[in-house]
């Protein structure tokens, strides 16, 4: 029987207190095996330190979209800071790469003082880093990003190619949209993480099950269409009697944030503050998920485990 690693990452850990409390309730739950930490968010040291209370598998979710930057260089005059002295947002950063306005050589020394920060924090360099918002893998980007994982040793990422995503009619067209443009960079970047001796699971899921989006019933789906995808194109060796498959699932459970408190210097965002949060919590840590895991030779681990 085919033997199946499942990572389920907890996305934005240290973005604000109620944010950690729900990502620990799900890792104790046993429905979160993973997360990814937020250096500049408002809850980071506090996330730092629940996750060494409770061993918790913790890597980098590298920020350069989202509110201040670390590097003390960059917090007052940077190509990566709008008007108002935080960065461009989730489609302003892309809007500013697209015209050419950001600088690489500060996306690099950001990206290298939010490692150090994770370092400071945990006391070790993190097993895995991807990006806030999917920009590590943008054009140019994704080449500073690499450069910086193979500079630490960092072996594994992210790369969210999420199969059978184009099937997903309940997800809305503007959202598509944007989905269908990280789809297409992280085709893009492959070669490029390749080149660098990066490393990925065999199977990302997370944008088809996000948000109101996730049930138990889409996860099972996601899972099992993505397996029967990936066994279908794999090398003759990994055969339904033999091998493992890797997935990453990820994921963004919480308790809703309470503004002012949160996010990562401007405060907590729309998403954050939503019942989404919530939803996904609760789906998570549903028996049955945790059942059909077992019942599916589906073993919960994490990046540091593979």
């Amino acid at each position: 029987m085919l033997q199946v690693k499942l990572i389920v990452t907890g996305d934005d850990f240290g973005y604000c207190p109620r944010r950690n409390q729900g990502i620990v309730d799900c890792f104790l739950a046993g429905a979160v095996s993973n997360v990814s930490l937020l250096v500049n968010g408002s809850a980071a040291a506090d996330a730092a330190e629940l996750a060494r209370r409770y061993n918790i598998p913790i890597g980098l979710h590298a920020n350069l979209s989202e509110g201040s930057p670390v590097c003390e260089a960059l917090k007052t005059t940077s190509s990566l800071l709008n008007q108002y002295g935080f960065f461009h947002g989730k489609m302003g950063f892309r809007t500013a790469l697209s015209k050419g306005l950001l600088n690489m050589s500060e996306v690099k020394q950001e990206l290298k003082a939010q490692v150090e920060l994770f370092r400071e924090l945990t006391g070790h360099l993190p097993p895995h880093m991807d990006g806030h918002q999917h920009v590590h893998v943008l054009p140019e980007v994704r080449h500073v990003f690499a450069e910086v994982l193979e500079e630490y040793g960092i072996k594994y990422t992210r790369v969210p190619i999420e199969p059978g995503l184009h099937n997903c009619d309940w997800i809305p067209p503007s959202l598509m949209d944007f989905y269908l443009g990280v789809e297409e960079d992280s085709f893009n970047t492959v070669d490029v993480f390749t080149k660098h001796g990066i490393r990925w699971p065999d199977i990302y899921i997370g944008l088809s099950t996000m948000g109101k989006n996730m049930s138990v019933s889409n996860i099972w789906s996601a899972i099992d269409a993505a397996i029967v995808e990936f066994v279908s194109k794999a090398p003759s060796h990994l055969t339904p009697q033999s091998g493992t498959v890797t997935i990453e699932l990820m994921v963004h459970p919480g308790y809703p944030s309470v503004p002012p408190v949160g996010g990562c210097g401007e405060g907590p965002d729309d998403f954050s503050q939503s019942w989404e949060r919530l939803h996904e919590l609760q789906t998570l840590i549903k028996p049955e998920l945790q059942s059909h895991y077992k019942t599916r030779n589906i073993q919960l681990c994490s990046f540091k485990d593979l």
